[in-house]
């Protein structure tokens, strides 16, 4: 079996961005039918680097990273997708003029606004299942009841969110992104019509990865006091690195398991959330799919020559 390189995507505002070893690219449609582009170079310190091999590590390492690189990119789509080409002239310039303090804005309101609902969505079903201490008190009902409230919130976020035309508009993108991907490992030419027939569900989807932390926090907790409610508080904050870790590998673990008969139903409870953070795309969203991946393939080649740097086409 052809072992093909891996890559990743994000669903962003009227577009998609992919990555691959070497840049990340994004490719939105324009109000005029016209496409454009933003490519980034993966620029990663060798510290870095080598915390992304140490398991457990690795998986906190790359979720602060995608966070960064996603709202670059996710800014890039958000500032261009409803204003007309002709105006582009306006942003240019003000990003130019303030052009490292916003990448570093954007980078720093990416991570904080990925570790701030985080530590809601941890927190806030820990006090929703304190009440129910009078009539289950016992530590491992107090556990179950918290998962399922905080199960629960994840599952109504998403279907309310998703209910607005602005963000189903971007399911729909994330449909389209897992498409082309799995059609590009089922080796088959990235054509609207072949990508259309590939699933909009995929084992690497972060999505899966929000759902592994529900489930490996409900493991962990185990190990800790849940009395008082201060202590439960304190340990489920200092839990998240380590949640975040395990989901990771066992997100990987799901993806290398996904052709064993008997393993691969230990990913799917992962692709079942997909069915509500994935929409069927059209052809021109898949289309827009398909360019944004050419192209990303093609800024892997120039930066394996050398030649690759940010760029906006």
């Amino acid at each position: 079996m052809e072992n093909k390189p891996v890559y990743g995507g994000q669903a962003v505002v009227e577009g998609v961005m992919f990555g691959g070893k070497h840049c990340t690219v994004t490719t939105i449609k324009r109000k005029d039918g016209t496409y454009d582009s933003f490519s980034m170079p993966r620029k990663s310190h060798p510290t870095i680097q080598k915390l992304k091999k140490i398991p457990f590590l690795r998986g906190i390492v790359a979720i602060i990273e995608s966070s960064a690189v996603g709202s670059k990119h996710l800014s890039f789509s958000t500032d261009r997708f409803d204003v007309d080409p002709k105006d582009d002239d306006q942003i240019v310039q003000e990003e130019e003029s303030s052009k490292l303090g916003m990448i570093l804005g954007v980078a720093a309101v990416g991570i904080l606004s990925f570790i701030l609902g985080k530590v809601l969505f941890t927190l806030i079903p820990v006090f929703l299942a304190a009440i129910f201490q009078g009539v289950a008190p016992a530590k491992g009902a107090q556990i179950l009841i918290e998962g399922f409230f905080k199960l629960t919130l994840l599952l109504l976020y998403i279907y309310f969110v998703s209910m607005t035309p602005l963000v189903k508009r971007v399911f729909q993108y994330h449909g389209a992104e897992h498409k082309v991907i799995n059609a590009f490992e089922a080796n088959k030419e990235l054509t609207v019509e072949n990508v259309r027939h590939a699933s909009r569900l995929h084992y690497r989807c972060g999505s899966s990865f929000i759902l592994f932390t529900v489930v490996v926090g409900l493991f962990l907790y185990m190990f800790v006091p849940t009395d008082p409610l201060y202590a439960r508080i304190l340990n489920r904050l200092a839990l998240i690195p380590v949640v975040l870790g395990l989901s990771f590998e066992v997100l990987q673990l799901t993806n290398k398991l996904r052709d064993v008969p008997v393993l691969r139903f230990l990913g799917y409870p992962g692709l079942w959330l997909q069915l509500l953070t994935t929409k069927e795309p059209n052809d021109d969203q898949i289309q827009t799919a398909i360019i944004s991946f050419n192209n990303m393939l093609e800024a892997e080649k120039r930066a394996g020559q050398g030649l690759n740097g940010e760029k906006i086409v």
